[in-house]
Parts: C-alpha cells; sequence; structure tokens
C-alpha cells in the first residue's frame, strides 16, 4: 500500500508550549531525521515505487553486517543503525545520497506517527480490558479478580479464539492518527506535535504526512 513521504526520528519527551492566545498547549519533541535515501526503487525495475531511508549513523561497522555494509557503500551513503522503505504511488523524484530533513513539513500539517507502544509485562484481565471483577462482599470469596468461566459446554468443547484474558499487554506497534504539528525547528531536526504519541521515550517512531 502506498505511503506518503515521512521520516524516521525519536520520541524526545513531553513540554509544553503557549499558543498565540495564551493557551498551554502539550505537545510531544520528535527528532526526525535527517534521513538519507540509501535505494530507489522504480516499477520498471522493481515492480513497484519506493525510497529505502536510513536513520541514525552507526558509529562501528561492526554495528551492522556485511551484506549491509555493502548496500550502503552501493548508495554511497553513511552506514545506518535503521531503515524504512516507504512504497510510493509515483516514480520518486530523489536519488540514493539525497538527504530528507523536517523541511517536508510545516506548522499546521495533519500527520501520522507509528510507533512500539509501551510494553506492560504479563497482565490480568482486569488491568488488560478494565473488567470490573466479582462483587467484593458477603458469600463472594477469592474469586473477586477470577477469570470466571471462559468456555461453554460439551460442544464445541474449546476457548473460543479472541476471548479477552490475561496475557501480554503492550509493545505493540501502534499508529496515532490525525495529530497536528505545532511547530518546525530545521536548525534542531525537531517537530513539536500536538497531544501524545506512540511508543517510550527515545522510542523509535515514523512521522509521515496523512
Amino acid at each position: 500500500m502506498a505511503e506518503k513521504m515521512g521520516l524516521l526520528g525519536r520520541k524526545l519527551g513531553m513540554t509544553r508550549i503557549f499558543a498565540g492566545n495564551g493557551a498551554a498547549v502539550a505537545v510531544t519533541v520528535i527528532q526526525a531525521g535527517p534521513c538519507a535515501v540509501t535505494q530507489v526503487k522504480t516499477s520498471e525495475k522493481d515492480g513497484y515505487n519506493a525510497l529505502q531511508i536510513g536513520f541514525e549513523k552507526a558509529t562501528k561497522k561492526r554495528s551492522i553486517n556485511r551484506p549491509k555494509e555493502g548496500h550502503f557503500k552501493k548508495a554511497g551513503t553513511d552506514i545506518f543503525r535503521h531503515l524504512r522503505e516507504i512504497r510510493l504511488v509515483d516514480a520518486p523524484e530523489q536519488k540514493a545520497g539525497d538527504e530528507l530533513t523536517v523541511a517536508m513539513f510545516a506548522a499546521g500539517d495533519v500527520i501520522k506517527v507509528t510507533g512500539k507502544s509501551i510494553g506492560k509485562g504479563f497482565q490480568g484481565r482486569m488491568r488488560r480490558w478494565n473488567f470490573a471483577g466479582s462483587k467484593d462482599s458477603h458469600g463472594c470469596e477469592k474469586v473477586h479478580r477470577n477469570n470466571g468461566s471462559i468456555g461453554n459446554n460439551t460442544f464445541p468443547g474449546h476457548v473460543f479464539k479472541g476471548r479477552k484474558m490475561a496475557g501480554h499487554w503492550g509493545n505493540e506497534t501502534v499508529t496515532e492518527e490525525g495529530l497536528r504539528i505545532e511547530g518546525v525547528r530545521p536548525e534542531d531536526n525537531v517537530i513539536l506535535v500536538r497531544g501524545s504519541v506512540p511508543g517510550p521515550k527515545n522510542g523509535l517512531v515514523f512521522v509521515r504526512k496523512q
């Protein structure tokens, strides 16, 4: 599926800024890029149009394997820790070695941000699914947080797929849409996004126009 142009970045944390009317606005600070174009794919050669971008230069060659080292050498770029392919509808105008920066964004743009949600570990059904639990009164003994019935009768005699039970919570790929850019600071490679975005502090995120 085709995507709009975007950048890889790091979620630095949250702060607040003051709007023109004096209102305090909570924003997430994202260091987006700069990202180098490490490969260009076209429909004539590869069957689809795409750009591959690299983020965060690796200080040591041992951080990557030999095939990736040759890949970066062919592109004529530095070696990067993270790569991301962006599928495009039309043939890309960029070429290998070009640099993408936050200059592609402007205040007021609506974007979507993809990141890994914060992992919460193994959680019970009450915290994971917000279940109420059993009544905490006389006659209800040691079952306040129990799962309760999870199955059915002899037929079909198994737990249905998708049943809300205890399990691992968080650490999933999440995309937040409809986020608004409040400010862009090209000199710092930083964008200020209104509200929160997925992931922990210093988590890797992918920012693109909506």
